[in-house]
């Protein structure tokens, strides 16, 4: 395989040089040590002069991700009590049970990557060390963070390369169930993933026990597969974007089978419900022959905060013999809505309340379209596990999608005419995978401005065959178009419908908006809203 086709894109990496200038390896909220081609006298040592406190050169109309407004919007967050976390980005062998152990990369050696627990308001402090072989970085998917520590390589700070650290520093504003992950190619798609829990210090639920829940699909170091290997494969050696010159992925390319899917199809979904076949799915790092198992007492409430941290695959999840009640999505409250069933696509997050019963029952996630499980149990007494392959009747029960919860009041949004109105047409297809939004693959010079203090209006029509979860990075909208609509950050847009959400711009920088199926946004499928300076 060429280096040329295995230099993956950093996600949002091309915007580096064309007009946004690129963050020096310190801002005023994270420390680095040693990042590559920088030094602490306003030069870049590749060449490119910089500009600013923190040597940065300012996108011209725009708020730099380390400009003054971004200062400012942190000052208010305030400064809580510093929390210090230190995490290690590393080549693992990880045991995913039922006899079947991967190489691949990894926080440590667990998967999930070990949990990281705040306190609304508090300050985090984490240091990330990259051991791998090529650069990586950290994204906070669903805070709304300051700017310049959103962890996106080339638009809001450099990537960390091999061997260095970046302490990534920031105020964590809202309660809720979060995570985090790279946003250098696809590495999502290998073992670099957590649950970052952000409790809130006036919690209003009342329960006995918390079980965080990581939903994932898997296929990196079986029979050779790599993520690289199946966006080769995908897209035919040619990603959708431009590619910035990164160290060359060879060495993980892969060698292993074909991993494409074909007929994968879902009412729920549309139609189409994935690109991707993956060998195991998995509930926190563990394959259904050897699940994973949460312990309570009969009559327990449990709170269940569930995260899709899939690359590829929405998966519908039911708790046998239960019904939940859903309390949050994307982490914030919505009106208690009870289900037998969910739907979350990759990136969204789900926490509900179960009253356990008496026994040993399935937490089935099904990989919608794809016809297999991943599953978890909850035991709280005697008998045999269920067998790997059940279906629990829930599965097939009521379901609750985003569209039907309604915000908690303390949460809604405000009614307001919108300011401004952002059209955007999801496109491509999967013969092409020439996924991108209005028919534009990812380059440098996309910009969607928006103003500070305005209601913002983002309408996605989806003109393909193919369902897309959306992200916005940096704020929590409110779906459609109005303030009875659930707060959300990830959202599902069906084949050819239609999404209106609205959000408050009260975050300024350089924004990621992007499809969350991975291979869709490393294809093309991604852009950047703007804060006008």
């Amino acid at each position: 395989m060429s280096a040329q086709h295995t230099r993956r894109a950093l996600l949002g990496a091309s915007i580096a040089l064309a007009g946004t200038g690129v963050l020096a390896a310190c801002s005023d909220g994270g420390t680095s040590t040693g990042h590559s081609g920088t030094n602490h006298d306003g030069m870049d040592h590749d060449g490119m002069d910089q500009a600013g406190p923190s040597g940065t050169a300012a996108p011209e109309g725009y708020v730099a991700p380390d400009g003054p407004e971004v200062a400012a919007a942190e000052k208010r967050r305030g400064s809580g009590p510093v929390r210090k976390v230190s995490l290690t980005a590393t080549p693992s062998r990880l045991d995913l049970g039922g006899g079947h152990t991967v190489s691949t990369w990894a926080y440590g050696d667990r998967l999930p990557g070990k949990e990281v627990r705040v306190t609304a308001g508090d300050t985090l402090a984490l240091t990330l060390a990259n051991h791998l072989p090529q650069p990586t970085s950290m994204h906070w998917h669903g805070l709304a963070l300051r700017n310049d520590m959103d962890g996106v390589p080339g638009l809001t700070q450099r990537a960390i390369e091999p061997g260095k650290d970046f302490t990534y520093r920031f105020a964590v504003p809202d309660p809720g169930t979060y995570w985090f992950h790279p946003h250098s190619g696809v590495q999502l798609d290998r073992g670099l993933y957590a649950p970052l829990i952000v409790e809130d210090p006036k919690e209003p639920l009342s329960y006995d026990k918390e079980w965080v829940v990581v939903l994932d699909d898997w296929l990196d170091g079986v029979d050779g597969s790599t993520p690289d290997a199946v966006l080769q494969e995908l897209t035919k050696g040619h990603s959708g974007h431009a590619m910035e010159d990164v160290p060359s992925a060879d060495a993980d390319a892969g060698t292993g089978p074909s991993r494409m899917l074909m007929g994968a199809t879902s009412k729920l979904l549309g139609g189409d419900a994935g690109d991707v076949g993956y060998p195991y799915y998995l509930v926190n790092g563990r394959t259904p022959q050897d699940p994973a198992a949460f312990s309570a007492r009969p009559g327990d409430r449990i709170r269940l905060r569930i995260i899709n941290a899939g690359g590829d695959t929405a998966f519908r999840v039911a708790l046998g013999g239960h019904r939940m009640t859903v309390t949050h999505t994307d982490g914030f409250p919505v009106r208690h809505t009870t289900t037998d069933a969910l739907l979350l696509g990759m990136g969204e997050r789900y926490d509900v309340l179960v009253t356990a019963g008496d026994g040993v029952f399935p937490l089935t996630a099904l990989a919608e379209g794809k016809k297999v499980s991943a599953m978890a149990l909850l035991r709280t007494g005697g008998g045999a596990a269920p067998v790997a392959t059940v279906r629990p009747k829930e599965l097939d029960g009521s379901l609750v999608t985003a569209d039907r919860l309604t915000p908690d009041a303390s949460v809604a949004l405000p009614g307001r005419t919108p300011d401004r109105t952002v059209r955007i047409r999801l496109t491509g297809s999967m013969a092409g995978y020439d996924w991108a939004f209005d028919g534009k693959p990812y380059s440098a010079d996309q910009r969607h401005p928006v103003k500070a203090g305005e209601r913002v209006r983002l309408e996605f029509r989806n003109a393909t065959s193919m369902w897309h979860p959306v992200h916005l990075h940096g704020h929590t909208f409110a779906l459609a178009g109005n303030a009875s609509g659930a707060r959300k950050d990830t959202a599902i847009v069906l084949p050819r419908q239609t999404l209106t959400v609205d959000f408050d711009a009260d975050n300024p920088g350089l924004w990621m908006l992007h499809c969350h199926n991975l291979y869709h946004a490393e294809a093309g499928m991604m852009t950047v809203v703007g804060y006008r300076s």
